[in-house]
């Protein structure tokens, strides 16, 4: 029997995991008690056996919500929310990331991919590329343009750098009527979930509207023209985001206006739109995205997608994700403890009820299937940390840089060797070192000892060192391994200590400690899934193969996943 991972249970990170080294499947009956965790392959004889394939797999991602609020506010929950999960759905009590640098588009190129950093190329936000040192965004794409929208060069319009392919590519190769659809306020949380072969619709910022790129098509179909040309976005203009429960019921959650929260202040109720603007603007259709209101909107941008494409309607099946981003926004500005936060959940929570319930009625309940996940969870803001009791801190990026280039001067004399990659690791500049006929493996070993001495430093690993496994077992190597892609990634990989953060954000994300990894994985279809609570630990990797098996397709050829031991 496969051991528990008992690291979950703590800040230490998730071994590494391989499809080729999983335990062979067992009988069914063992499967179904969720004893064993089973390699993805073909179908195995359970209560999803006599079904069909769902006519519908609805992927929602929550960006930015870590478990523990979902289970703090339970008592809060509408009836059909969250709580069709909870209540009525498999949901899994202890699921985390196994990659260490836990941002938005590692997260949503694992989801559906089921392959960490190092296998989908996705390793952060943005990087460096390493030979020339210029910047790569993670969905940046300078072929393609949005559609009816200014596009800036950074900007995310194709799923170019993505590596892998998803659940969505697999389905769409078996049978080419299905279709895949990703929707998000965020360009990355709409196109790495959809994969290489579905069809990105992202919000835009400028206008309240939203657009994919020529990267998927040439002109939008006449249901997003419709959608666009209501302007739903005006109606929020001057609208209040009004707490929804009385003051009492937030009394476990930080009171509104912090000093912490910066010149922004954060208070309940919240205006959208600046006193004085007589229209809506860009400053207006932005500021919606760190509220419920643009949640709202991808949801009804979703609802017109079922309807335009016809999603869940004949027997191909169809992949409809949504990434809600709001969560993300409100959590950085005012930190996941802040009344803020918890009100923003209780909205999504009523948001998501209204949605199930109009796919009941659309869809038709027993058609579809219901996933829900985030792409990371938040750390507690740091002056939240330290009022109870932990040592906490923002490090600076810039300053750090500076010291590690000092200690790199003083070894091989030459000034600003290393280059900040990405959130989570420096390079070597290729052209000063080789000019200078340095090794490249002795300059990222000193920048390392350099690192590991300053304060809020977990550990660092080298290229070298990544590369060999050759410390395998030293704190947090696994995870940060599954960061990191040859390819891609820097020279030197860093964790920070538990508490502390890079920048100037009131909270953030993007470590492998457990408020970092730990995220719902939660699971409705009732023709597919009996309800229960499973406390065996899993993986975010886990839900694609998952997924696929309930699609009866292949598994993405990159996933590391296993089947998630569905009660």
């Amino acid at each position: 029997m496969e051991q528990a991972h008992p690291h979950l249970l703590t800040s230490a990170p998730l071994a590494t995991r391989s499809l080729g080294t999983a335990l062979p499947m067992l009988a069914a009956a063992l499967l179904l008690a969720g004893c064993v965790r089973a390699p993805s392959g073909p179908m195995a004889a359970s209560p999803t056996a006599a079904a069909a394939p769902p006519r519908l797999v609805v992927f929602i991602a929550i960006d930015g919500l870590p478990m523990r609020q979902v289970t703090a506010y339970r008592d809060q929950l509408a009836p059909d929310g969250f709580a069709r999960f909870l209540d009525r759905g498999a949901w899994f009590a202890e699921a985390h990331y196994g990659h260490a640098f836990t941002v938005t588009a590692a997260g949503h190129a694992t989801m559906l991919s089921g392959a960490y950093p190092h296998r989908s190329g996705i390793i952060g936000n943005d990087w460096r590329d390493v030979q020339t040192g210029a910047e790569v965004y993670c969905t940046g794409d300078t072929a393609a343009h949005y559609i009816g929208h200014a596009t800036k060069p950074l900007d995310g319009t194709s799923p170019k750098n993505l590596q892998a392919e998803t659940v969505g590519d697999v389905l769409r190769r078996v049978d080419t009527r299905s279709k895949v659809i990703g929707i998000s306020g965020k360009d990355r949380g709409a196109i790495l979930p959809a994969g290489k072969t579905g069809t990105a619709y992202m919000y835009m910022g400028s206008t309240g509207q939203f657009a994919s790129s020529t990267g998927y098509m040439a002109a939008h179909p006449g249901w997003v023209d419709t959608w666009n040309g209501a302007r739903p976005a005006d109606r929020y203009f001057q609208t209040e985001w009004k707490p929804l429960l009385p003051e009492a019921a937030y009394a476990r959650s930080i009171p509104d206006g912090q000093p912490w929260f910066g010149p922004a202040g954060g208070q309940l109720p919240m205006r959208m739109g600046k006193a004085g603007d007589t229209a809506p603007n860009a400053a207006f259709y932005t500021g919606l995205l760190k509220s419920p209101f643009a949640d709202a909107l991808s949801l009804e941008f979703a609802r017109a997608a079922i309807a335009g494409e016809g999603l869940g309607r004949d027997e191909a099946p169809d992949i409809l994700s949504i990434s809600l981003s709001g969560h993300d926004y409100v959590n950085h500005a005012y930190s996941a403890e802040s009344r803020l936060s918890h009100d923003h959940f209780l909205q999504l929570d009523r948001l998501l009820q209204a949605f199930f319930q109009q796919l009941d009625a659309s869809v038709g309940k027993d058609n579809y299937v219901l996933v829900l996940t985030a792409d990371h969870g938040f750390m507690p803001a740091p002056e939240v940390s330290v009022s109870e009791g932990r040592t906490a801190g923002r490090l600076s990026g810039s300053q750090l840089l500076g010291k590690v280039n000092t200690a790199v001067e003083m070894k091989f004399g030459v000034p600003g060797l290393m280059r900040l990659a990405s959130g989570a690791s420096l390079s070597v500049d290729r052209q000063a070192a080789t000019t200078r006929n340095l090794d490249l493996a002795a300059v990222a070993d000193v920048a390392r000892t350099a690192l590991v001495a300053e304060t809020g430093i977990a550990a660092a690993y080298t290229r070298q060192e990544l590369a060999s496994g050759s410390r395998a077992g030293a704190p947090f190597f696994a995870a940060m391994q599954n960061s990191w892609n040859a390819g891609v990634s820097g020279d030197v990989q860093f964790a920070l200590q538990p508490y502390f953060m890079l920048g100037n954000a009131v909270a953030t994300h993007g470590s492998p400690h457990r408020y970092d990894t730990h995220v719902p994985i939660l699971v409705y279809g009732p023709n597919w899934v009996r309800p229960g609570r499973v406390d065996k630990p899993v993986e975010v990797v886990d839900i694609a193969p998952t997924l696929a098996r309930l699609l009866r397709v292949p598994a993405p050829s990159s996933s590391e996943g296993v089947l998630l031991p569905l009660p």
